[in-house]
Parts: C-alpha cells; sequence; structure tokens
C-alpha cells in the first residue's frame, strides 16, 4: 500500500513542479512581471533568473520521479510554499494562496512518507 501511495505523490509532485517549471522556461510574463516587486526591475534579469527556477524545477520533477531525495523535497515543500504565498504578496487574492496547498503539502506528505531524516546524512539518501 505504502508504494502505491508513493508513487501518486512521486507523480503528483513531478508533474506539479513539471508544470510550472515548463511555465519559467516559457517565460511566462506575469511571472517576471513580479520580480520588480522584489527590486528586480530589469526585465532581462528576471526572465534569466526564472530560466534558472524553470530548469531546476524541471529537474527536481525527474529527480522525484527517479530517487526521492530528502533534501529536494524539503526544497519544494519551501519552495512551492513561497511560492503560493507570492500570489496575495504581489496582489492576487489569498484564495490563489489557498488553492496552491498542494504545491507545499504533497512533496511535505511525500517526504513525512518516506520518513524524515534522523541523521543529516539521511538529508541527501
Amino acid at each position: 500500500m505504502n508504494k502505491k501511495v508513493e508513487w501518486i505523490l512521486r507523480v503528483g509532485v513531478a508533474g506539479e513542479f513539471l508544470g510550472h517549471g515548463v511555465f519559467a522556461l516559457q517565460g511566462k510574463e506575469q511571472w517576471i512581471g513580479w520580480f520588480a516587486n522584489f527590486g528586480i526591475s530589469d526585465a532581462g534579469l528576471a526572465a534569466q533568473l526564472l530560466l534558472i527556477v524553470g530548469a531546476m524545477d524541471v529537474f527536481l520533477a525527474a529527480l522525484v520521479l527517479v530517487k526521492p531525495v530528502r533534501i529536494a523535497l524539503l526544497w519544494m515543500v519551501l519552495w512551492g510554499f513561497w511560492t503560493a504565498l507570492l500570489r496575495p504578496l504581489v496582489g492576487m487574492p489569498v484564495w490563489d494562496f489557498v488553492e496552491r496547498w498542494a504545491n507545499w503539502s504533497a512533496p511535505l506528505a511525500l517526504l513525512l512518507l518516506i520518513g524524515w531524516p534522523r541523521s543529516f546524512r539521511e538529508w541527501f539518501r
């Protein structure tokens, strides 16, 4: 049973990060504009940063399918929470944050299912 649940979570988390990663790689215009809210008003720099973010998201999507490494899942939890929280910070309704709870809670559920690390070394397994 746990392996089935693990694979459902792995596929779900991978899909979420792949989707957002592809949008970022495409330079989603709305997202580029959000950088100005945090002091990055140069659209070219924002596009480059978004490209890096997109590549990282696509990499993580593939990694979670191959081997869900705990430190990567923790990053996905934190990044998913931040990007969900970002919506109301840039003026979108709070419901855009609520709608995206799965973006951070699914990687958290997978991390807890695999097992919270008991040592520093286990974060990298």
